[in-house]
């Protein structure tokens, strides 16, 4: 039963959960924004099954995504006690799937569209229009309308980690495909002055499927808001589970910028540091506008510090990878920007 707060901000007699969770201010929160339930085909699990494996696999928030439905914004209030449910919907259109995340309770996104209609912009303009994120969902998924063939451009977000369709492992060569791609246009959207974050979500449709991966989001406080203010602007890192940690910084003088930031440093050369936790025998590596730039191991606990010096004129920006010593991904992040 949520507490007198959280009835406070939905209004005691709303179905709706809370779009804000009482009492949690600025920090790091774990999420998975892209879950079905028995509202969806294919999904297998309650709301109420829902909430509780997201509880167990330690996330903060999660979003209802069903499939070309609102209908189970309403069956969230009475499971949402001490869990953020962001209301959104995946949007299955006839060349590609995206997710629109905190749209208005009830709201209802079109579907029935495809590249050439020259109708998804309109679309993404009214999930915009009422606060919300329009994230590319799944794009190298294997069948032909899961294959998102719109521009990145358009969308705010890429799922570059999609969890449902990597069989025994939560990682496989649709998502590896789809991390190469982002990552080869991240410098010239960088150069552009827009880059667009990833984002990584498990696509709940079974037991034992959410969170892995999810999304780790730097918000000012748990609430629908500021989760999606967080993702938009790329102060996120994307966990293959809640075991893993990490964080990433660079410093240059007495500066210092984290995941998602600019770091002005003119001519200085930058330290790069990356703090990781379990991740056995795993590496890291660090990726810039040029690439593959250093890779080093860590140590068989899983627990080490990785540093790495550049600048801003041998580095636009830098992201880190984290993978197990078989290649699969752990974790990986954001950009930091030089400049």
């Amino acid at each position: 039963m949520a507490n007198a707060d959280e009835r406070a901000e939905r209004g005691s007699e709303s179905p709706f959960p809370p779009r804000r969770m009482a009492g949690r201010g600025s920090g790091w929160y774990r999420g998975d924004c892209h879950v079905h339930s028995t509202y969806s085909n294919g999904g297998e699990l309650t709301p109420e099954q829902l909430s509780a494996g997201a509880r167990a696999a330690g996330l903060d928030f999660i979003a209802t995504t069903e499939h070309n439905t609102s209908a189970a914004h309403a069956a969230w209030g009475s499971h949402a006690e001490g869990l953020l449910v962001v209301l959104g919907q995946e949007v299955t259109t006839r060349t590609g799937h995206w997710l629109a995340l905190g749209i208005d309770p009830g709201q209802v996104v079109d579907w029935r569209y495809g590249l050439r209609d020259d109708a998804i912009d309109r679309q993404l303009d009214q999930v915009r229009q009422a606060g919300g994120l329009c994230v590319a969902a799944h794009p190298h998924a294997p069948y032909p309308t899961g294959v998102f063939v719109y521009p990145y451009q358009k969308v705010d977000v890429v799922e570059v980690w999609n969890g449902l369709w990597a069989s025994d492992l939560p990682w496989n060569a649709d998502n590896e495909a789809v991390l190469a791609e982002w990552g080869r246009g991240l410098a010239a959207d960088v150069h552009g002055g827009r880059w667009r974050p990833a984002m990584g979500n498990s696509d709940t449709h079974l037991e034992g499927q959410i969170g892995t991966p999810h999304t780790v989001v730097l918000a000012e406080e748990l609430s629908a808001d500021a989760v999606l203010a967080g993702i938009r602007a790329g102060r996120s890192w994307i966990a293959e589970s809640a075991a893993i940690e990490l964080s990433l910084t660079v410093s240059a003088g007495d500066r210092t910028a984290g995941i998602g930031e600019r770091l002005r440093i003119g001519d200085e050369p930058a330290l790069v540091r990356v703090d990781v936790r379990g991740v056995p025998s795993g590496t890291v590596s660090f990726h810039t506008d040029r690439g593959k730039a250093h890779r080093e191991p860590l140590p068989g606990h899983g627990s080490g510090v990785v540093e790495w010096r550049t600048s801003a004129a041998e580095s636009a920006f830098v992201r880190i990878e984290v993978r197990h010593s078989e290649g699969h991904m752990a974790a990986l992040s954001n950009p930091i920007i030089l400049s």
